[in-house]
């Protein structure tokens, strides 16, 4: 046997018997339990009582503090007690009076009662839903904002101050003070400064909604400040029991905010602006606001002095702010002095009105500077046009693109943007088409224009939630390209009728489409009412329409024509369609951009190395194609004027700024016809009319179609002349 079977061997029988040993090896006896040891009882963790936790947060804000002029200014009078019109807001008992059945009974006893937690934890407080403003005007369904607003709104408005000044007669001239005149207990009563009273938030944030600020005739105004879910309330921004700002919520979209002086400095892309006209576009809205502060105070000063011949001063911490040469209460005040003041101390006295509603305060501000600036007697003048009080279209929200609905026809606050137009005319319309689903049948609020989630997915910010394919009004679908974000835009810029809804509303009226010169008679609906054969208007910068041509088929096209098709325009910076010619959020055109393949020629002028011929026949082949477009467009208006008068027997007018633009004008003088002040909707409408005054409508609605795709809108105008009759023979047709 070798050396190495052997060990083999040896090495098994080792194995084995250690096996076997394991084996038999006794079951161990069982173990008999002992007794059970005593339960040991855990330590005991304190609780805290979550009221007990807030208070020492409580105890140290303003809200609390006993010392503080808010609460001891009685204490020196005599009686000593808050008057009933003070009670509500600088007392506990006052408050809760208030909430409770709408008024403050009785003068509350000094010295004032600074709040407690009872002050807002009571059932009154926690069913309040509802804030009347000085103005008048009920905010309704509120959350526990309520309680804020109560208080924090103010105590003055545009309507009190139109008020004031109507008791000292009509016709005011408004840079003459009025003279006095008597109170029921027979004083003379002069014209004196209002102060809207302090931190009055609730009037920055609502705006137009409640006309803290003096709005002045003919000017619109931005509503409730819009902002992200959560926090658009007092209470998303602010902690409910310390005051503080949620600086730590603000830094999670604001970069650069580590402090509540670092809020001043934030501007979004929404505030494109330069409107102090300090030639500084990235300086935080709060600055924008204080240039235009130190503007409407020196405007202020030069007007005092030259036309009061009194010299005005302002002292932010002492009654009544607005002081003469002598320290005492300024005396000399006009109508137009007043209005001015008062926006400056309702800018002044809410010093986070930047956040709560900055744009409203810089409407305010620009419109008072102009108004100050606009009187005949001012010789030292602000040239108030370097300012700018309004923001670019998809964030203008004085423009009438958003605030159209504010009122029901009955006049009537309504706040809410029908279902129908809430796609394009609010913030929140387009997102919920773009998840699929249906905005509700009532509408939805009514705001100061787009926000950043319309267009971006608020879950994977800054993330577009731009789609593919877009469909059209005439139910053709377009597209710039999976996932491109020009198909946000063309969701909205592209009219809202086209030829098949043209061609649809012929088809209603029996006989119609066979007698295109014939002035369509009314027929009856279901409700046997009468529906007249009118006009259809396209709706406004329905840019797609243009840039997709026949693609899109947004305009008329005559049967038997052909058309162009989406324009071929190459990618600029990388992006097709809008979004590379147009700055994304302001829409501005990139002209910069164009010179690099156009030269030093202004856009107007642009002609495409393609578009070599004298399409509108002045024999001028180097003017740009919007000049080509336009020409054909005028002669077009003057055809749709003579077939009207000729052969629809009444003569038509055009208006671009007013509804619905077509007119009655039987003298021919090209203005409309009025008939007790009013002016008459054409109605003699052929089919044939209608087609080109939809054409020549939708085309005055694209101001850049020149650029879109001016030979498609040269076919278009060329077609619709040549349809009335009109003589084509000197233009060529593309």
């Amino acid at each position: 046997m070798t050396l190495k079977k052997l060990l083999v061997l040896v090495g098994l029988l080792i194995v084995t018997a250690v096996v076997l040993a394991a084996c038999a090896t006794a079951t161990p006896a069982p173990v008999v339990p002992t007794e059970v040891p005593a339960t040991v009882a855990p330590t005991a963790v304190p609780t805290v009582d979550p009221a007990e936790a807030i208070k020492p947060i409580f105890a140290a804000s303003g809200h609390a503090d006993a010392a503080a002029e808010a609460f001891v200014h009685w204490d020196g009078e005599t009686p000593a007690e808050i008057p009933t019109s003070c009670a509500k807001c600088h007392s506990e008992t006052g408050f809760v009076d208030f909430v409770t059945d709408g008024k403050v009974d009785a003068a509350v006893a000094a010295p004032g009662q600074a709040f407690t937690c009872a002050m807002c934890h009571n059932d009154a407080a926690d069913a309040l839903t509802s804030v009347t403003f000085p103005s008048g005007a009920v905010i309704e369904n509120l959350g526990p904002e309520a309680r804020c607003m109560t208080c924090h709104q103010g105590r003055e408005s545009k309507v009190s101050l139109d008020a004031k000044l109507a008791k000292f007669g009509e016709n005011l001239d408004p840079d003459v003070a009025p003279a006095p005149y008597k109170d029921d207990a027979g004083k003379d009563v002069s014209l004196g400064f209002s102060n809207v009273h302090y931190f009055a938030a609730g009037g920055t944030l609502y705006g137009s909604q409640v006309k803290m600020g003096y709005e002045y005739e003919g000017k619109s105004y931005d509503m409730k400040h819009q902002h992200v879910g959560g926090f658009d309330t007092c209470l998303g921004c602010h902690d409910s029991h310390s005051l503080e700002v949620k600086v730590e919520a603000c830094a999670e979209c604001h970069d650069g905010v580590v402090s509540v002086d670092d809020l001043k400095n934030v501007r979004e892309p929404s505030s494109a602006q330069d409107y102090d006209g300090d030639g500084d576009v990235t300086e935080g809205v709060a600055f924008e606001i204080q240039g235009l502060q130190e503007t409407l105070l020196a405007s202020m000063q030069a007007y005092a002095l030259e036309v009061n011949g009194a010299e005005i001063k302002y002292d932010a911490v002492t009654y009544p702010y607005f002081m003469g040469a002598d320290g005492k209460a300024y005396p000399n005040w006009t109508p137009r002095l007043l209005k001015a003041a008062y926006n400056y101390q309702v800018s002044i006295k809410d010093p986070g009105a930047f956040a709560h509603g900055g744009k409203y305060i810089i409407e305010l501000l620009v419109d008072s500077i102009e108004d100050v600036n606009a009187s005949e007697k001012l010789t030292t003048k602000f040239d108030a046009t370097t300012l700018v009080r309004q923001d670019t279209g998809h964030f203008d929200g004085s423009s009438e693109a958003f605030r159209h609905w504010d009122m029901n026809d009955d006049g009537t606050p309504s706040y809410v943007v029908e279902a129908a137009c809430a796609k394009c005319h609010s913030g929140t319309g387009l997102p919920i088409l773009l998840a699929g689903e249906t905005i509700p049948e009532e509408g939805v609020p009514a705001g100061n224009g787009l926000m950043c989630l319309t267009c971006h997915d608020g879950a994977n910010f800054p993330a577009l939630i731009a789609g593919k394919d877009v469909t059209m009004p005439s139910g053709k679908v377009v597209s710039f390209g999976e996932g491109a974000a020009s198909n946000l835009c063309i969701e909205c810029h592209q009219g809202r009728a086209s030829k098949v809804t043209v061609d649809d509303k012929i088809a209603l009226f029996p006989g119609a489409a066979d007698a295109p010169d014939t002035v369509v008679a009314a027929i009856k609906d279901a409700n046997d009412k009468d529906v007249k054969f009118s006009f259809i208007n396209a709706h406004y910068l329905g840019i797609a329409a243009v840039w997709f041509g026949t693609d899109a088929q947004g305009f008329y096209e005559y049967e038997g024509k052909t058309y162009v098709g989406t324009n071929t325009h190459a990618e600029v910076d990388g992006k097709a369609g809008c979004v590379g010619c147009h700055d994304v959020h302001t829409g501005t055109p990139k002209e910069e951009t164009c010179v690099a393949c156009h030269g030093e020629v202004a856009v107007d002028d642009i002609r495409g190395m393609s578009s070599t011929a004298d399409y509108n026949g002045n024999g001028d082949v180097t003017e740009g194609i919007r000049t080509e477009y336009r020409s054909l467009r005028d002669v077009l208006y003057v055809e749709i004027q003579k077939y009207a008068k000729t052969t629809a027997g009444t003569g038509i007018t055009y208006n671009p700024d007013v509804y619905p633009y077509w007119f009655v004008d039987a003298n021919g003088d090209d203005k409309a016809d009025e008939v007790d002040g009013k002016t008459t909707a054409y109605s003699t409408w052929t089919p044939r009319l209608l087609k080109a005054a939809f054409n020549f409508n939708f085309v005055r609605k694209n101001p850049g179609a020149g650029v879109h795709g001016g030979k498609y809108i040269i076919q278009v105008m060329y077609d619709s002349i040549e349809d009335l009759g009109g003589d084509v023979t000197k233009f060529t047709r593309p």
